[in-house]
C-alpha cells in the first residue's frame, strides 16, 4: 500500500501562526515541507491501480452448452467454488435471465457472498455483468464464446478490477483461470455424457 501526503489548506486566520511557525522551523534548519507551505502535512491512501486479467480455456462443448451453463444457476455448484446461485427473480416469474437481473452468489464455506447484475448478453457468445453489491463493487467480468477451429467453443473469461491490492492481484488471476477451467471441463462432461 502507498500513502501519499497532501497538504491540508489552512484557514485565513491562521495564516499569521502558520508563517511563524515556518520561520521558526526555516531557523532551526528544518526545510519547508512543500513549494507552498502550509503546515503539517496529512497522510492520505493513494490512489490505486486497476487490474485487467483474463483466462482462456478450450471446452469441445458448443458455445450454446457453455452458455446454458454460465446461466444455469444449478450448475454452478458442480463446475465453480460456489455453492449457491440464485436468479432474484419475483416471486412466481419463471422466464429466461436477462439484462439488468440479479443474482446472489455466496461460497461454499458461506463467507463471501457477492450480487451481479447482468450488463450485457448475446447468446452463445458473450455474457457480461457488473458487481452490484459484495467485497468487490468495482468488479466488472465477461465471458466470451467463439467457435474453435478444430471444433467446439473457445472460451475467454475477463475481469475488471478498479481498485487493487497487490496481494488479491494474484488469488483473482488464479481464481479466474481456474472458473474458466471448471467452465469448460464441466461442459466437457457432458458432452461425454450426451455421447
Amino acid at each position: 500500500m502507498r500513502i501519499r501526503e497532501v497538504d491540508r489548506p489552512l484557514e485565513p486566520a491562521s495564516r499569521d501562526a502558520h508563517s511563524q511557525g515556518s520561520d521558526a522551523r526555516r531557523a532551526q534548519g528544518i526545510p519547508k515541507s512543500s513549494k507552498h507551505d502550509h503546515g503539517e502535512r496529512r497522510p492520505t491512501l493513494a490512489r490505486v491501480s486497476s487490474l485487467a486479467i483474463s483466462a482462456s480455456s478450450h471446452s469441445s462443448a458448443s458455445a450454446a452448452l457453455v452458455y446454458e451453463a454460465l446461466l444455469e444457476a444449478e450448475s454452478w455448484p458442480a463446475w465453480s467454488a460456489y455453492a449457491d446461485v440464485e436468479w432474484d427473480v419475483p416471486a412466481g416469474v419463471d422466464r429466461p435471465a436477462r439484462v439488468g437481473d440479479v443474482r446472489t452468489i455466496r461460497s461454499r464455506t458461506g463467507r463471501v457472498c457477492f450480487r451481479e447484475r447482468v450488463v450485457e448478453m448475446i447468446p452463445d457468445q458473450r455474457f457480461s455483468y457488473e458487481q452490484a453489491a459484495g467485497l468487490f463493487t468495482s468488479h466488472r467480468g465477461a465471458v466470451d464464446l467463439a467457435p474453435a477451429l478444430r471444433g467446439g467453443t473457445n472460451i475467454t473469461w475477463s475481469a475488471t478490477y478498479r481498485h487493487t491490492l497487490p496481494l488479491l492481484d494474484v488469488l483473482r488471476r488464479r481464481r479466474l483461470q481456474m472458473w474458466v477451467h471448471d467452465l469448460a471441463s464441466y461442459a466437457n462432461s457432458i458432452v461425454s455424457r450426451n455421447s
